[in-house]
């Protein structure tokens, strides 16, 4: 086990997510162009890595492979070599577990982010799960499981139990909260997901609104990683609106630098978000 402070700090970025749109941020980045220009400003104030995601033109949700091969390969021309990019399989109430491996399977991105209670849930056939997330093993992408609640620990752990993730360790992100108006997460809300499950290989949260920041120093302190930017939150520490998402990559990467943790690069993201497959 590393000492304290061994493990640099990995900072994602989370430029826009699936819901809000330009009538609710003007300066959210929808399009792959600005996307990657997003991700430079983001690159330079210290996040390794970026989640991703793509919508269609009426800015809605989507996760159709094409416009996340146009996605990425902006993003990854803009960037260089030197970040990792992370597509999600998030649901949002549009598409079942059957369209997110789809996608999966169709795009073999680099890195994807997937919710334990989407990909699995108690009705899922896990025959498929299981032949998915071998898949996943044998391609070379790096899974982050998300888990939002007690019972997404429990699921999960059951899936690793199980043989159904087939490895013993994964990356994980812990939610704290969840996308609704005026959601405010609160520090004390990670606590509970800290040594919740054996199967852990390096953990990462997310949080919302104003005490963002706050929580993802908290998890830096904890030996924990952070997603952040305006999928979740767009105010400053101050309360005042950041002018983009590296305005609140450069508060965590400034807080965590006090706590003694040192920032990831992106060959570092790397080696944090592999599995122990």
């Amino acid at each position: 086990m590393m000492a304290y402070g061994e493990t640099p700090f990995l900072i994602a970025a989370a430029p826009n997510g699936a819901r809000k749109t330009k009538t609710d941020i003007p300066n959210i980045p929808i399009t792959p162009v600005e996307v990657a220009c997003e991700a430079v400003a983001c690159q330079k104030a210290g996040a390794a890595m970026m989640h991703l995601h793509v919508r269609d033109d009426d800015q809605k949700h989507s996760l159709d492979a094409g416009r996340y091969r146009e996605m990425l390969t902006e993003v990854r021309n803009a960037v260089g070599p030197d970040m990792l990019l992370q597509v999600t399989t998030e649901a949002v109430g549009i598409y079942d577990a059957d369209a997110q491996m789809v996608m999966v399977r169709a795009l073999v991105p680099d890195a994807v982010s997937i919710a334990i209670r989407e990909i699995a849930p108690p009705n899922a056939d896990l025959d498929q799960v299981r032949a998915f997330c071998e898949f996943m093993r044998e391609a070379g992408i790096l899974p982050q499981f998300i888990l939002y609640a007690a019972e997404d620990v429990a699921r999960f752990n059951q899936l690793v139990e199980a043989g159904i993730l087939p490895g013993e360790k994964f990356p994980v992100l812990f939610v704290l909260g969840r996308y609704t108006v005026g959601q405010m997460s609160n520090p004390v809300e990670l606590l509970p997901f800290i040594g919740s499950s054996p199967y852990v290989s390096e953990w990462m949260l997310c949080a919302f609104g104003a005490f963002e920041n706050a929580c993802i120093l908290t998890g830096a302190g904890l030996g924990g990683h952070g997603r952040i930017g305006f999928e979740n939150n767009h105010l400053k520490v101050d309360g005042s609106l950041a002018q983009g998402n590296a305005d609140l990559i450069a508060q965590a990467r400034d807080g965590a630098r006090l706590m003694g943790r040192k920032i990831a690069t992106g060959e570092q993201a790397n080696q944090i978000m592999q599995p122990l497959w």
